[in-house]
């Protein structure tokens, strides 16, 4: 069975993580989407909020289980019996801290390689940050988050301003 580990803060999650999920499942038989909790940032939603907006967003995709956790992405991995980490790169600036990670990662475990996958094009400048960007000066969103999420995603952000 080929299982693999999608990790990210998803503050919030947008189209552009959505894409890779569908993505990655039609590749992977089991694609574990890793919420990650890091006490170190400073979120927009809460832990248990970014893991119901996944769980919301992925529920039509039947081998994709959504998971929160504060634990380093390897030892997730190997918990759940992956061999592969998902990630998404946009531009220059991510290639270089994934290449980083990468090596970092393979240093601790070469058994458990990284696989690329490259937005579409719709959403090659999307990010968690526009998206906030983009409703702290009142823009609509529903072009760049799931559309079962907009409202929740909105007020948010809007409250939190």
């Amino acid at each position: 069975m080929r299982i693999a580990v999608y990790p990210g803060s998803f503050d919030p999650i947008s189209n552009g993580h959505l894409d890779i999920v569908k993505r990655a499942a039609k590749i992977f038989d089991k694609l574990y989407i890793l919420v990650s909790f890091n006490p170190n940032k400073k979120y927009c939603f809460t832990n248990e909020e970014r893991v119901e907006m996944m769980k919301k967003a992925t529920k039509n995709i039947p081998n994709v289980i959504v998971e929160g956790s504060s634990s380093l992405v390897l030892n997730f991995a190997r918990e759940k019996k992956a061999s592969v980490i998902i990630r998404g790169l946009r531009n220059f600036i991510d290639y270089q801290n994934e290449i980083t990670l990468f090596q970092f990662n393979r240093s601790i475990d070469n058994n458990i390689d990284t696989f690329i996958l490259f937005p579409s094009a719709d959403n090659l400048f999307l990010s968690s940050s526009a998206i906030k960007e983009l409703v702290m000066f009142g823009s609509e969103i529903s072009n760049y988050v799931p559309l079962e999420l907009v409202d929740f995603i909105t007020e948010k952000i809007k409250r939190r301003m």
